[in-house]
């Protein structure tokens, strides 16, 4: 029987050989399992001729996903005829795409949207901060669930997903370098005010399929103090910018460094959410990636060569200062070096740090919080990126994408420095790279970027043309919780192909 990682009942065809007999499929007509994979791999050769033409155009993949949701209204769906309330007090410039203007903090976006398609009118039921739902497969969420990363009903992680299937293809063998990777650290790790969010994990696959976090050493540069009701912040927030020295490491290949109380306390409250979801039996997402680190091959994660693809102290000053030196544009360039080393998946995290609200979630202090925190730095690693991957001859192979959770509501509010709440109605992604068509726009919104007019797309088409570029046909199953097969997207899912070349 096909074993992955010592699991005698899982097949890489989301069936069980117990199903496959119940169903009479191997019984009645003498298939035998190797038959049966090879039936497999005819049918979905079969399927690919069938599916949009950028199949398989993706070689790796950097998933930058800003958490918070930015405003579509101040960066790629700008509505300068609408009225104040609506409309804000940016302004639109002019990029190298007739008609596709961008916000006037985007500059440097502006001048490679040419290599870029905008997505406009993604749209969903969840206006909350899902990274599960945006994310995974799982059908539907709520605040329960996204607050809860051990809660059974969640599906894995993009990233693990297309890990867990390499290995599959692999015969349950370790590729010969880490295959999905987290930057700059362990998810909502760095906020002491809350629990652990929902996301980037391996759910009902196990703890082997958690990204390999690093771990981000140094510091900030701009002192900052963050505030909301009950809680507040003052700190070196590195997202503003960070030291010469700033690198990463993986999170569970090195000793811990020398923790403030704060630090600790924080770490502790991990390392018992751990230990307490492993009594209950479930598998849980680790500060330090345990069982990845117990589940794959140590000297792979442990390797120098992974401690040198994460070093960006390694690269010239003039590719740091491409990027920006912030912790975006720092790890997104340690993404860049991943790929480079063998990596398949890096996931760059625009995180909260220091307390919960923070990042893109601009409730308040809208416009000093785009202007000055937000959109400049975005604007540097983004463009960076891009222009990095295209001369080093990558961008054709690479998809990148750029997402977040949903937008932010048409109508200011009437917080202090103005403020948008949570919107899934109608928002935007940007997409680069591995098959996606260039200087391209999909879908539009209303006069007030309210509601999708034209192409609505859900976050699911999304992971099923993500999924697709990769060369994994969306409408695979793997096993789920107990054996039985589990979509990888709803059924009702389809490749965007306005999206593809």
């Amino acid at each position: 029987m096909l074993r992955v990682l010592s699991s005698p009942r899982r097949m890489c065809t989301g069936l069980t050989r117990r199903d496959l007999l119940q169903a009479g499929g191997l019984g009645m007509f003498g298939l035998n399992l190797e038959n049966f994979l090879r039936l497999q791999s005819v049918q979905a050769a079969a399927a690919k001729q069938h599916t949009a033409s950028g199949f398989g155009k993706a070689k790796r993949c950097i998933v930058l996903f800003l958490y918070g949701s930015p405003s579509q209204l101040e960066t790629v769906d700008m509505k300068p005829k609408a009225p104040l309330e609506i409309r804000g007090m940016m302004q639109p410039i002019a990029s190298n795409v007739p008609g596709l203007d961008v916000c006037e903090f985007m500059p440097e976006m502006a001048k490679i949207m040419d290599r870029l398609t905008v997505v406009r009118s993604i749209h969903h039921q969840h206006p909350i901060h899902g990274v599960a739902y945006a994310m995974t497969g799982i059908p539907s969420s709520d605040v329960g669930m996204e607050l809860n990363p051990f809660d059974p009903a969640h599906h894995p992680y993009f990233g693990s997903v297309v890990e867990y299937l390499d290995r599959c293809r692999r015969k349950g063998r370790v590729a010969g370098f880490v295959q999905n990777v987290a930057l700059p650290f362990a998810f909502s790790s760095q906020r002491s005010d809350q629990p652990l969010r929902a996301g980037p994990y391996g759910a009902f696959l196990g703890g082997a399929y958690h990204p390999l976090w690093a771990e981000f050493i140094g510091e900030g540069t701009k002192l900052l103090t963050k505030s909301r009701p009950g809680f507040s912040f003052t700190g070196k927030d590195p997202y503003l910018g960070c030291t010469p020295d700033s690198h990463f490491r993986a999170a569970a290949t090195r000793p811990l460094p020398e923790l403030s109380v704060d630090r600790l306390d924080r770490r502790r409250t991990l390392l018992e959410q751990f230990d307490q979801s492993r009594r209950d039996g479930e598998q849980t997402p680790p500060s330090r990636s345990l069982p990845k680190f117990q589940e794959t091959d140590f000297s792979l994660i442990s390797s120098p060569k992974v401690s040198e693809a994460l070093d960006v102290r390694l690269e010239t000053r003039e590719t740091r200062e491409l990027y920006g030196m912030t912790l975006f544009g720092q790890a997104s360039l340690a993404a860049r070096r991943m790929l480079e080393a063998g990596t398949k998946l890096v996931s760059v995290f625009w995180d909260e740090f220091g307390l919960a609200g923070d990042a893109w979630d601009t409730h308040a202090n809208l416009f000093p919080r785009m202007k000055d925190q937000l959109l400049p730095s975005w604007d540097k690693a983004y463009a960076g990126l891009i222009l990095d991957l295209e001369r080093r001859g990558m961008l054709d192979d690479t998809l990148v994408v750029c997402i977040s959770e949903h937008g932010r509501s048409p109508k200011l509010n009437n917080a202090p420095g103005g403020g948008r709440d949570h919107w899934a109605r109608a928002y935007s992604a940007l997409f680069a790279g591995g098959g996606m068509a260039r200087g391209k726009v999909v879908g539009a919104t209303d006069k007030h970027a309210g509601d999708v007019s034209e192409r609505p797309v859900s976050p699911k088409d999304i992971l099923a043309t993500m999924y697709s570029t990769l060369g994994i046909d969306p409408h695979t199953r793997i096993p789920g919780r107990d054996g039985r097969p589990v979509p990888l997207v709803p059924e009702e899912s389809e490749v965007v192909t306005e999206m593809l070349a």
